[in-house]
């Protein structure tokens, strides 16, 4: 009987050993039947993964966007697109006001008002970007005298479009993220990838594309945005916001949307600005190949601190759901979350050369120390993100916000000092350094912003 049971406990691990648990070879195995019961039973895990995977998918496939760009155009035609890109990133962000978040946290219980809720995002973000894209555009030569290709009709009206299809790119995945689809997060990630590396060969054989240098980035990438804008509603309206409105026709309108929506859309803001400015601060300081280099090192790098970006998305869901939880999701977020930014960090540490050098030499002279302190920045980026995060989920939006603009403040501030001595690697540096000291400022003063728990 006994020799019996020992094999059962054995086999339930599947180490398939007969010896009674613990054995040596039972560890691995005992391990991994954990992690796998823990993402079948526990949705902050498992949404997390899936919003991971693919943020990782679309990271992946975009470095292969960048490697044909990079292949196909020069250091200052990629230099320019991807400035042009960060410019409609951050003027996406400006007109967004950060629904996408708001609907993240307040579609888990809004039932039959997710519709009503979700198309009132969609118009007032679309409209406020288009107005920015607009403004931006007419400033242009003050602003970026470097974009002046924008001005081009065909192409301003592709810029307009990535920045309005950005963000209602931004909204319906926080829609499919508080809806609990993060699987369909996955796809249209992956669709908008492939399109728009396919595209980016198209645009490369067509005339337009030599409209002016870099164009041919810009354009492909706002037709792949549509095209998945396309696809995605249609699944969105047609079965996944109906499904939701059937599970909850009895819940009650958000409360406090607004205040919380105001107060949100600051402190994204200046997260925003944080990452967007530095590509155009490179840019105008140092030139547009330096700005190349800079870029594809942050693009890189930016794959680490997607891990932090979406379990946070996953622990604001599920705090709607169960706000009593916060606490011990948090900790378990944080707890399972850090060793794989270290192993990822770690891992681009010793490739940074051998990734950069895919996209030419150029790159990897002048990007592989940029490219090391950007890696080694996830770790208190996890920190820093988890507390905005735990913070927004408690509605402590005074707290989100001076977090924000703390960061802000310190990145322009080191920027600026760094950059003339150091060039792109000092850029890293800076951002290395405010990270670091939020975060260790943040693991002093835990009980401030982290409620406690057992």
């Amino acid at each position: 009987m006994a020799a019996a049971t020992a094999t059962t406990r054995g086999t339930a691990v599947g180490c398939g050993c007969p010896l009674p648990l613990p054995c040596q070879c039972s560890y691995p195995a005992l391990l991994r039947a954990r992690l796998r019961a823990a993402l079948a039973t526990e949705p902050l895990l498992r949404n997390g993964h899936v919003l991971t995977a693919s943020s990782l998918l679309t990271a992946g496939l975009g470095g292969l966007f960048w490697l044909l760009a990079s292949a196909w155009y020069g250091p200052a035609a990629v230099g320019r697109g991807y400035a042009a890109l960060a410019a409609a990133a951050l003027l996406s962000g400006i007109g967004q006001f950060n629904l996408g978040d708001v609907l993240m946290r307040f579609v888990p219980t809004a039932g039959r008002h997710t519709r009503r809720l979700l198309l009132r995002c969609y118009a007032v973000s679309s409209a406020a970007t288009v107005l920015a894209a607009g403004a931006f555009l007419l400033l242009v030569p003050v602003l970026a005298p470097e974009l002046d290709f924008l001005r081009t009709p065909v192409v301003a009206v592709a810029f307009v479009a990535a920045a309005a299809g950005y963000t209602l790119f931004v909204l319906q995945d926080g829609a499919l993220t508080g809806l609990r689809r993060p699987g369909w997060v996955l796809g249209e990630n992956a669709l908008f990838a492939v399109a728009k590396a396919a595209l980016l060969g198209l645009c490369v054989l067509l005339p337009v594309s030599g409209v002016l240098p870099g164009s041919g980035i810009l354009l492909a990438w706002s037709a792949a945005l549509l095209l998945s804008l396309l696809v995605t509603n249609a699944y969105l309206f047609g079965r996944a916001v109906p499904a939701h409105a059937r599970a909850g026709r009895d819940a009650a309108r958000p409360a406090g949307l607004v205040r919380y929506a105001a107060a949100d859309y600051l402190g994204a803001l200046l997260r925003t600005a944080s990452f967007s400015v530095l590509p155009l601060l490179v840019l105008g300081r140092l030139g547009a190949e330096q700005s190349a280099y800079f870029s594809l090192a942050w693009v890189i790098a930016y794959t680490l601190q997607l891990v932090a970006l979406n379990m946070g998305s996953s622990l604001i869901v599920e705090a709607a759901h169960a706000p009593e939880r916060l606490a011990a999701q948090a900790r378990r977020v944080l707890r399972h979350s850090a060793p794989l930014i270290g192993a990822g960090a770690a891992l681009l540490v010793v490739t940074a050369p051998w990734l950069l050098s895919l996209f030419g030499p150029g790159y990897a002279e002048h990007g592989t120390t940029a490219l090391r302190l950007l890696a080694l920045s996830a770790l208190p980026n996890l920190v820093l993100g988890l507390a905005v995060d735990v913070c927004r989920a408690r509605r402590a939006m005074r707290r989100v916000v001076a977090l924000q603009a703390a960061l802000l403040g310190l990145v322009l501030l080191l920027t600026l000092l760094l950059i003339p001595p150091l060039g792109i690697t000092g850029v890293a540096l800076a951002w290395l350094i405010a990270e670091s000291t939020l975060a260790l400022a943040l693991l002093a003063t835990t009980g401030r912003w982290l409620p406690k728990g057992r």
